[in-house]
């Protein structure tokens, strides 16, 4: 069966890879045409662009032909005119005064009109006739020389008055991107007051004063019959007709000259004629023109108004900006931020992606080789410089702090692991060295969490952690371990070396930690002390009186015996080593645990390992940050500060802190909260990433029915046991069935956690905690499963229990018989139909099948399709013909074997 099960799988690898394999080579021909078009794309493009150059040059060089051929035209006009004057010899004195008088008294009489009143024909056209006209008749009557006269002549109309920047935009219109011309708006002209005549049906009459007091407005009606200027009547509305208009206005009289009457020469025109003025943001809206700089005086003369550009906010005419090198700071960048540092378009940049052969979208992040392949493809160098953290910031000054204290070094205590098998005795001997009962305030008599105690020997100091023994406690015994000096080793001399015994020797190795081995239970009538020598050097722990450079110690934590030996065995070690640190130094040390308390809040037992810690001192570990308030030592004591090697509880977190942390003074508390928070992002950058593959894994294996979950929240009153029970419950997983802690947290069990489980269809366990009032009524009223254990035993025999329930059933496979290809069959948009003849047994449509050639197995799948002549069957028996077609198969050749079977399900467990 595993063997079957085995080729199964291998050959559905194999399909799968062939499926792969045959999109690979669509999806590389699917590109090779989009990269053809994209050539044939950009090759169109630049004829274009070229066409478009060639046009603009021959524009430019007809318009230089165009601007010679002009000037040549001026000066033959010009060599005529002086050949013309140069045939008259002779001009009379008393004509030539006569002329002068004349010409001064049209140059008194001359008046420049106000710009915006004067026509651009007659500005044009009129001065040329006169300018021709005066010269002609002044040839024929001077007796003198023309080239005084023609200068005298012309100096009144060569005065031309400046043109406005909207008449020169006239000459020179602006085309907009649609192809429309941009219309000028020229400001009104002020024009003088004149007297408005109203003239009604019975003649002229006197403008109308102010209204009455208390006739119009909020405070009355006008009389009935004396509405505005129109004598009553209503004006017509705009969906009234121009006769209904005429019917209801009085006739209006003929415009007479001199006479005061005024005619409305725009009846027709639009609502903003040139009587009235727009809003400049109403004009730009229209499509004018506006410059608002131009105004004009009483007399009509245009006044310009220069504005000075403020350049810190981008005013006056800016160039554009040529990006040729940019820098990112990540890796990867995503397409977004690589378009906002090359100066390039998310679209540019995933063209150039897909022609470059890469499928991505705006979404979607490249790494910095690519980022540079396709900057270099718009020539753009890049560079990868990445930002300097404030983690970085942290490490830097931590090396900094490390060097200096070099010459600050004092010796320190010797922090002391005590690690082994459960049951072993590590507290019972804990117990002993403090004087006190530690060992009855844990449930079942099992060290729940780690605990640090500080003793004193003759006035030296000794730091101990009591790391639990059980396996389930493997995290919290491996950092005890990162953080210790000397590691004691208990192994009860009746029991011998235990699984855990073995673990802790390798964590204490790995650490590099030196270890100092304690007999316990020497009293015992079992003890067998020459026995746990041999199976300790069996295991690489050599004891010195066997020659090794082990100390075993023969202890008795009942009697006492030998526990004063330990203790010296320990301050030589520490003296051997050499262990030293700088209390003047920023404090550093690890987090050995950490638990929610009632009364005090959040609550951190840290081991400082370097420089002092003080009351007020910010702090940051991991993603929790906190400023100490107070700080209590292992005997219940309010303490000041703490030096190297000392263990103190901490209050004062914003978050319970994670066990095993490391902590730092920082020098602020903006700086804390800053670098927890770039930690938390990248935590869950991490975790995101993790996720998504770890999910892309459940999918394929719930999609193919290969995979069961139970799921978990788990509440615990400490950080470590939290992180026992996670490990312990996840060995419980296997291949059938995946154990999927979706929630772990400390603190006590609150609706929140009964709401996540009744979405999630999880069971709440929850390890010396208890569920308040809202939560346990609501999880009654949702039927959410919470288990209360204090035992961690309890927990894990539970949840093996509900695995094995869950475990698949068992099958076997069932063969119902085999066919032999004889013949292969071809049929266009079918398939492969295999010609057989049944040799064994029965064939089946739609049972299981595997196709055997010489004598190995090439497919394993199902019968898709069974047919005896044309007719559709669902079974044929032995020594038949029929065609056979495989599921997602057609590699089927002659001499070939199909076997048909089935798979029944079994009662064994």
């Amino acid at each position: 069966m595993p063997e079957i099960k085995k080729e199964a799988n291998v050959d559905s690898v194999k399909m799968l890879g062939e499926y792969k394999a045959t999109k690979l080579v669509e999806l590389s021909e699917n590109i090779s045409r989009q990269k053809s078009r994209a050539a044939v794309l950009m090759a169109s493009i630049k004829a274009k662009r070229d066409e478009l150059a060639q046009k603009a040059v021959q524009a430019e060089k007809a318009k230089e032909e165009a601007k010679a051929t002009e000037q040549v035209t001026i000066e033959k006009v010009e060599s005529e005119a002086k050949k013309e004057s140069e045939k008259i010899t002779e001009v009379k004195p008393e004509a030539k005064q006569e002329k002068e008088a004349e010409l001064k008294k049209e140059v008194k009489e001359v008046k420049v009109e106000p710009t915006v009143e004067v026509k651009k024909e007659e500005v044009k056209a009129q001065p040329k006739q006169e300018v021709k006209a005066e010269v002609k008749t002044e040839v024929k009557s001077a007796p003198q020389k023309v080239e005084e006269k023609k200068e005298d002549a012309k100096k009144p109309h060569i005065t031309v008055v400046p043109k406005t920047p909207f008449e020169l935009a006239q000459e020179n219109p602006e085309i907009l991107p649609n192809g429309e011309v941009r219309r000028i708006y020229v400001p009104p002209t002020p024009k003088p007051k004149v007297q408005t005549r109203v003239f009604g049906q019975g003649g002229y009459q006197q403008q109308r004063g102010p209204k009455p007091q208390g006739q119009g407005g909020y405070q009355g009606q006008r009389p009935q019959g004396q509405q505005g200027q129109n004598n009553g009547q209503r004006r017509p509305t705009s969906s009234q007709s121009v006769a209904n208009a005429a019917q209801q206005f009085p006739p209006k009289p003929a415009a007479q000259k001199g006479k005061g009457g005024k005619q409305n020469s725009n009846s027709g025109s639009s609502k903003f004629d040139d009587k009235s003025t727009m809003n400049k943001r109403t004009l730009m809206k229209r499509g004018y023109l506006v410059d608002d700089r131009i105004t004009y005086d009483e007399d009509g003369e245009a006044i310009v108004r220069n504005y000075k550009v403020n350049k810190n906010r981008g005013g006056g005419n800016s160039a554009t900006v040529i990006i040729e090198n940019a820098v990112i700071t990540t890796d990867p960048v995503s397409i977004k931020t690589l378009s906002e540092k090359i100066g390039k378009s998310a679209a540019e940049i995933v063209k150039t992606l897909f022609v470059l052969g890469i499928m991505k979208t705006i979404n979607d992040s490249i790494d910095f080789a690519t980022a540079e392949l396709v900057a270099d493809e718009f020539g753009i160098k890049l560079e990868y410089k990445p930002d300097v953290t404030l983690e970085d910031t942290l490490t830097a000054q931590l090396e900094v702090d490390d060097v200096e204290e070099l010459e600050n070094l004092v010796p320190r205590p010797p922090i002391v692991t005590i690690m082994g098998h459960v049951d072993h005795g590590k507290t019972s001997l804990l117990d002993y060295i403090r004087k006190s009962n530690v060992t009855g305030g844990e449930a079942g008599g099992i060290t729940q969490h780690i605990g640090a105690y500080t003793v004193s020997l003759k006035g030296n100091p000794i730091t101990f952690l009591d790391t639990p023994g059980h396996e389930a406690f493997t995290s919290m015994r491996a950092r005890g371990a990162q953080v210790t000096d000397i590691a004691i080793l208990v192994v009860a001399a009746d029991d011998g070396v235990m699984p855990q015994t073995l673990e802790a020797i390798s964590h204490a190795k790995q650490a590099n930690v030196p270890i100092i081995v304690a007999m316990n239970k020497m009293d015992r009538a079992g003890a067998n002390p020459d026995r746990v020598l041999s199976q300790l050097a069996e295991n690489g722990v050599t004891p010195e009186e066997w020659g090794g450079d082990t100390p075993v110690v023969r202890v008795s934590a009942k009697t006492g015996m030998g526990v004063e030996d330990l203790l010296e065995q320990i301050l030589v070690r520490a003296e051997v080593e050499e262990l030293r640190a700088n209390p003047d130094r920023s404090a550093r040390g690890t987090i050995i645990e950490a638990k929610l308390d009632k009364g005090l809040g959040k609550i951190a037992t840290i081991l400082v390992q370097t420089g002092t810690l003080h009351v007020g001192d910010n702090v940051v570990a991991g993603t929790c940050t906190g400023k100490i308030r107070a700080m209590i030592d292992d005997k219940g004591r309010k303490v000041k500060k703490a030096g190297p090697s000392m263990p103190v509880s901490v209050t004062g977190w914003d978050d319970v802190p994670e066990a095993g942390d490391r902590i730092d003074v920082v020098a602020d508390e903006k700086f804390a909260r800053e670098l927890a928070e770039e930690r938390k992002l990248k935590l869950a950058a991490n975790q995101t990433e993790s996720t998504s593959v770890s999910l892309n894994d459940l999918f394929d294996k719930i999609s193919k029915g290969e995979l069961k979950s139970v799921k978990l929240i788990i509440k615990a009153d400490v950080q470590g046991s939290v992180e026992a029970v996670k490990q312990s419950l996840a060995k419980l997983g296997n291949e059938e069935v995946n154990i999927d802690i979706i929630h772990a947290a400390v603190g006590g069990i609150k609706e929140s956690d009964v709401l996540l489980a009744e979405t999630s269809g999880a069971i709440i366990i929850g390890f010396n905690v208890r569920p308040d009032s809202n939560a346990k009524q609501l999880a009654a009223q949702k039927k959410i499963d919470i288990r209360f254990y204090n035992i961690i035993y309890n927990a894990i025999e539970d949840i093996e229990k509900a695995v094995k329930g869950m475990l698949d059933p068992k099958f076997r496979e069932v063969v119902l018989g085999s066919a032999e290809v004889r013949e292969l069959f071809k049929i266009s948009g079918v398939g492969t139909i295999a010609g057989c003849h049944v040799i064994d047994g029965k064939v089946v449509r739609g049972a299981q099948a595997r196709l055997i050639r010489n004598g190995k197995v090439e497919y394993t799948g199902e019968i898709a399709s069974l047919r005896h002549g044309k007719d559709d069957v669902k079974e044929m028996a032995k020594n038949f013909d029929c065609g056979i077609m495989l599921a997602n198969f057609q590699d089927v050749k002659v001499d070939d074997v199909i076997e048909a079977f089935t798979m029944e399900r079994t009662d064994e467990n």
